[in-house]
């Protein structure tokens, strides 16, 4: 019984799977090939989105009847971080002045510092030089950095020191008055090494529609193709604000945040940053979205421009000597394909982008069998025997109801 049941199973199984053939793909594209001897990658467009899976599982590559293993990737902004708790030696007031310095041992090389500070409402400048060893009486510069806190305005804090690549084993950290000692509760190190996000547009707004506390926009996105993120262009010569954004589809609300930009100068300091976009989780649909704006009482921001935007993804694969090759798609029932290069995938800063050809219909499609069960495929027929059995049932019980019983003699 056992192994009938999972003999069964495996039958199951088998038939929940699809395996990739060239007349199931309804769109096809030419690749022409940039570079044989290294990495190529091809951008994924309007078309793949419009006619591929939405998580576009059923993209495959082709070298004749050969599948030409491949990595789809997002270009989401990356970064590679080594982090740290730093030791914090010798913190105490020097004049009016806050001192102290950080053990680096441990990390090979660093390029960020986040100090731990329980204070608000400041603007501080600090200082850093780094050093082989403690008091070695050699210093060397490492530049000035602004941290600060805005709770007052809510606008927001930075604790986040950024300096050059630097590997010494000490770092001396002064800060300008206002921050004492004991309001410095700890520091963390980084190395990170970052990629910023490509990003993509997916439709277009029409112009702002101006109401008294808040600020409309009505976008449009292309069928097929996710929405990701909306970035909200302003003007440059508007600064210090922060406005909760909003975006919805009809009356459900979709995501929210707050956009803002600082330009505020304290004691001689100059604090600059920036968050104008919104993070969308992914719609596909083609439909109107709407950003809404809470100006609450300030006047409307000075808008240049509202773009919805999909990150960028790309096919990287090795050309391994071709030329061209054939990008196939337009499968629904396929899955994605497990390859060993997408396992062991690393990208190639000089990859080079293969040349991609306009979206064509599969002249060899015959679309996938219907290997529906035989019920679904004719519900009709099986309702009609189901109706004539139950008549036939019931003529039956009609007549053993009206049958004269025997009279025994």
């Amino acid at each position: 019984m056992i192994r009938c049941a999972a003999a069964l199973l495996s039958l199951l199984l088998l038939a929940g799977s699809y395996e990739p053939e060239i007349r199931f793909f309804s769109n096809v594209r030419d690749i022409s090939i940039a570079s044989q001897e290294r990495q190529n990658y091809v951008v994924v467009d309007t078309g793949v989105w419009q006619h591929a899976r939405p998580d576009l599982a059923d993209i495959r590559l082709y070298d004749g009847m050969t599948q030409v293993p491949y990595f789809l990737q997002e270009q989401t902004g990356r970064s590679t971080t080594t982090e740290q708790p730093a030791k914090i030696f010798n913190l105490g007031l020097v004049g009016d002045h806050t001192e102290f310095d950080l053990e680096m041992r441990g990390i090979p090389q660093y390029d960020r510092i986040r100090l731990q500070i329980d204070a608000k409402d400041f603007v501080a400048t600090a200082l850093l030089f780094g050093e082989s060893a403690l008091n070695d009486g050699s210093r060397t510069q490492l530049g000035p950095s602004t941290l600060y806190d805005f709770s007052r305005e809510k606008l927001g804090s930075n604790f986040l020191i950024h300096l050059p690549q630097s590997s010494f084993s000490y770092v001396h950290v002064q800060l300008t008055p206002g921050l004492r000692p004991e309001q410095v509760k700890g520091a963390v190190v980084f190395d990170v090494q970052d990629k910023p996000a490509n990003w993509t547009p997916v439709g277009n707004c029409r112009d702002p529609v101006q109401e008294p506390k808040y600020t409309f926009i009505t976008c449009q996105v292309t069928a097929g193709v996710p929405l990701e993120r909306v970035q909200l262009m302003i003007s440059p010569e508007q600064a210090n604000f922060r406005r909760n954004v909003s975006i919805g589809v009809g009356e459900n609300e979709i995501a929210n945040g707050d956009i803002s930009r600082v330009r505020m100068k304290r004691g001689g300091t100059q604090v600059v940053s920036e968050q104008t976009g919104i993070d969308v989780p992914g719609l596909h649909q083609k439909r109107d979205v709407t950003v809404t704006i809470a100006n609450g009482d300030d006047p409307p921001l000075k808008l240049s421009g509202v773009r919805p935007e999909a990150l960028e993804r790309r096919i990287y694969f090795d050309p391994a000597g071709r030329s061209v090759v054939k990008m196939y798609y337009g499968d629904p029932k396929l899955e994605a394909p497990v390859f060993d290069y997408a396992k062991f995938f690393q990208e190639d800063p000089t990859a080079a982008q293969a040349q991609v050809g306009p979206d064509m219909h599969n002249a060899e499609y015959t679309g996938r069998p219907d290997d529906r069960p035989w019920s679904e495929r004719h519900k009709g027929v099986l309702w009609v025997a189901m109706l004539i059995a139950v008549a036939v049932l019931a003529m039956l019980a009609f007549r053993g109801l009206t049958r004269k019983p025997r009279q025994s003699a």
